[in-house]
């Protein structure tokens, strides 16, 4: 009866054995080869399961039919072939059907294998001798047994496996389809922070708690229907384990609420009353506290200390509206719809002439990063700076192009069609809208030509007028060599009444117009431009000038066609911090106020020339002032604020000077000149550390001062203490000595007998208990003393 066994992995049409062991398929019409164990040398035992149902056919039930003490059972073959006809291959002696047809005996002998020494839970005895054996076993002699015990029964003979080759009977296929596998696509997060933030210490600061109710604020979770996900397979194991229980308790936290609880007051009897009048204590009390107890009252009178002055502020009854025009409203947004990618606001300025006009600089949302990512798409996105009237807040009326993303801006106080720039790669860019002013501008004049003129705000216009946008390319760009190395942070026109070489000298503006700016960035340098070329043009014939001349595009002005791709910073700052090797990262430049004012009498020079040269534009014609002679401005403050961005403060200097060592250009020296007794004077550097106070330095000190105050009154108090020890000692031996002398002969001679007498008492006991001499002895020794 040659069979074969079909193993699969799936669950369907197998039997569990009570270890979890899978029993073999078998098909229809095969029968299964009997396995016997003749590998380890007994090979008249074949290992069966039986299932609980078999057990309780056959009256073999395990703990209760067959037990430690008995653990066979014989069963009879007629038995086993009768189950053979009721239940077929169902039956558990189904594999081993063929020793059970041609087992010669009547009973067949079934051994329960509890430690499962076989592999299965029972296992049959094939022959009539081995049941013999089985059940007349021979006796063993103790000494043997004993013996036995470290012997071991068999002796297992070890054969190596045999490969075979993989038969596929389908079962890859459920195991794929059992495996967990990714079908969420994965969201990537990138966190990052700024170097300098490395290692700088957390602040935490305080919530007002008037903003928010209660101070508290609760985000709940609530159902979306837009992700809610409907079930519609699902695969559940289950797997019997012992019943564990997890229990625990949390008091229940709500947030606070403002509570208030009024007791009746405690009323004293009379008397109480009458004892507390009387009692000193509370007289001193009462005179202690009488002097701040009335000041605190004149102070109410003169003033409410429990008004809220900013509550108070633009609400007094002559002001116009109700309380709600103290708050600030939105009057109108601005959005620009041709521009619809994501990108932010990084500055803004409003006209400085015309009245309702405000330009805006935008650049693209991303991280460094990400730009560089994406450096190949950012190219064909233009860089812009907006131009927005109240007439139409869709439509920009200007818009000025730029080779990257502007990060600050600033006008002309000259002129302001001029315009000023900082990249986010370090470059300066420099527009010129003359041509398009009357865009942007309407002049009213009157029937004869005055010098005054009327501006006509921009959100009086018409908005017809200024639907379509005008694209306008810039004029000139710095060298991107030659400039900052990173994002320029803030700029500033110099003013008109002064300007400086590259050495930070300052002197009289020869142009009398703005003609110098300052810029800083995140290189940590701070540098001065100036758009005058560097050196006076020598005028030229005109057949010459047409020869050389350059083909400008004629969108293009040619007002700073000398700077482009050549202009170079006029001087260049580095902001160090001192000894190290680390240089301050400058955000913001305020100018002092000096610098922004000048004369009066300077102003109406600059008026008179301004009219002179009458309708022409002075920055046409920026060489023209630099034959002038250089006049120095003394007593002029060269220093001005600068912001980091680690939120420092410095007050620096934008004067050079060239070190002796090094040769290089360099500012914030500061010396200390000490004359010693030989008639040396010493200059001595200033180091960082020396020179600029630490965060906490004035606490420091102030604590250290306060603490040395304290120890000179303590050494004081304790000198006085002393004093006063030294003289009550003093005192106290003068006492005793007259005490000594004050005593007369008698009284002298007695105190000696006492302490004879108390000499003698103590000599007595010690004599009694040393037993040299008895208590009747003692007495006589005391009458002979």
């Amino acid at each position: 009866m040659a069979s074969k066994l079909q193993k699969r992995k799936s669950s369907s049409g197998q039997k569990t054995s009570k270890r979890g062991k899978n029993r073999p398929t078998l098909t229809v019409g095969e029968e299964e080869e009997p396995t016997n164990m003749e590998s380890l040398g007994h090979p008249e035992i074949y290992p069966v399961v039986l299932t609980t149902k078999t057990q309780e056919i056959f009256n073999c039930r395990i703990d209760e039919d067959i037990t430690d003490e008995q653990p066979y059972k014989l069963i009879k073959k007629e038995d086993i072939l009768a189950d053979f006809q009721n239940r077929a291959a169902v039956s558990d002696f189904y594999p081993v059907k063929k020793v059970i047809q041609e087992y010669p005996g009547d009973e067949i002998l079934l051994v329960y294998d509890k430690d499962f020494k076989y592999g299965l839970n029972f296992y049959l005895v094939g022959t009539e001798e081995g049941k013999e054996n089985y059940l007349n076993a021979p006796e063993i002699p103790e000494e043997q047994e004993e013996y036995k015990e470290h012997i071991p029964e068999e002796i297992c003979i070890y054969k190596a496996p045999i490969s075979k080759p993989w038969v596929s009977l389908g079962s890859e296929k459920e195991i794929e389809e059992e495996s967990v596998k990714e079908s969420t696509k994965k969201i990537t997060y990138m966190i990052s922070r700024k170097r300098h933030q490395f290692g700088a210490p957390i602040k935490f600061s305080d919530q007002n708690a008037s903003s928010v109710k209660d101070a508290y604020i609760e985000c709940t979770a609530y159902p979306d229907k837009n992700f809610t996900l409907r079930q519609l397979e699902k695969d559940i194991g289950m797997q019997v384990v012992p019943e564990v229980k997890d229990i625990s308790t949390q008091t229940r936290w709500t947030y606070p609420k403002n509570a208030i609880t009024q007791y009746h007051p405690r009323e004293f009897s009379e008397e109480e009353k009458e004892t507390l009048g009387q009692a000193k204590s509370l007289t001193d009390f009462l005179n202690n506290v009488s002097i701040s107890v009335e000041i605190a009252l004149q102070q109410n009178e003169i003033m409410n200390t429990f008004i809220d002055d900013w509550k108070c502020l633009a609400e007094e009854e002559g002001t116009f509206g109700d309380k709600t025009d103290t708050h600030l409203k939105e009057y109108q947004s601005f959005t620009d719809l041709h521009n619809l990618t994501e990108k932010m606001i990084t500055c803004v300025s409003w006209h400085p002439v015309i009245y309702g006009l405000i330009a805006v600089s935008v650049a693209v949302r991303l991280s460094f990063e990400d730009r560089v990512h994406f450096s190949g798409k950012l190219l064909l996105q233009p860089s812009l700076i907006l131009f927005w009237s109240f007439s139409d807040p869709i439509h920009p009326q200007l818009m000025l192009e730029s080779p990257d993303d502007i990060f600050c801006f600033k006008f002309c106080p000259s002129d302001p069609n001029i315009i000023a720039g900082g990249c986010i790669n370090g470059q300066i860019v420099m527009w010129d809208i003359t041509a398009h002013a009357d865009r942007i501008e309407n002049i009213k004049t009157g029937g004869s030509r005055s010098k005054k003129v009327t501006l006509k705000p921009m959100f009086l216009l018409e908005p017809d007028s200024n639907k379509e946008a005008m694209y306008i390319r810039h004029c000139a760009v710095s060298s991107i060599e030659n400039g900052h190395k990173h994002v320029i942070t803030d700029i500033h026109w110099l003013p008109d009444t002064f300007e400086i070489n590259r050495m930070g000298t300052v002197f009289e503006n020869r142009s009398g117009i703005c003609c110098q700016l300052v810029t800083c960035s995140a290189d940590c340098t701070i540098c001065f431009w100036d758009i005058r070329p560097q050196k006076a043009l020598t005028p030229q014939p005109t057949e010459k000038k047409k020869e050389e001349s350059i083909e400008i595009p004629f969108d293009v002005p040619s007002t700073f066609l000398h700077l482009d791709l050549a202009w170079k910073p006029l001087s260049k700052i580095r902001l160090s911090k001192g000894e190290t090797s680390l240089d301050h990262c400058p955000t913001k430049i305020s100018l002092s106020e000096d610098h922004l004012q000048y004369k009066a009498q300077d102003k109406m020079l600059a008026q008179s020339k301004a009219a002179k040269v009458g309708d022409m534009n002075p920055y046409q014609n920026l060489e023209g002032g630099l034959a002038n002679h250089l006049k120095p401005r003394e007593d002029f403050c060269t220093k001005f604020f600068v912001g980091t961005e680690e939120g420092e403060v410095i007050y620096t200097d934008w004067k050079m000077e060239r070190d002796s060592e090094t040769g290089r250009l360099m500012t914030k020296q500061q010396f200390i000149a000490v004359a010693d007794y030989y008639g040396t004077l010493h200059i001595l550097e200033i180091p960082w550390t020396l020179s600029h106070p630490s965060a906490n330095e004035v606490l420091s000190m102030n604590y250290y001062f306060e603490r040395e105050v304290k120890h000179l009154e303590y050494v004081d108090q304790r000198k006085k203490i002393r004093e006063q020890e030294k003289k009550e000692m003093q005192l106290e031996m003068e006492k005793k000595k007259a005490k000594t002398y004050q005593k007369s002969k008698e009284q002298l001679e007695a105190e000696l007998k006492m302490d004879y007498e108390s000499y003698l008492e103590l000599e007595r006991s010690i004599l009694v208990n040393l037993g040299l001499i008895k208590v009747s002895e003692k007495v006589s020794y005391m009458e002979m003393m």
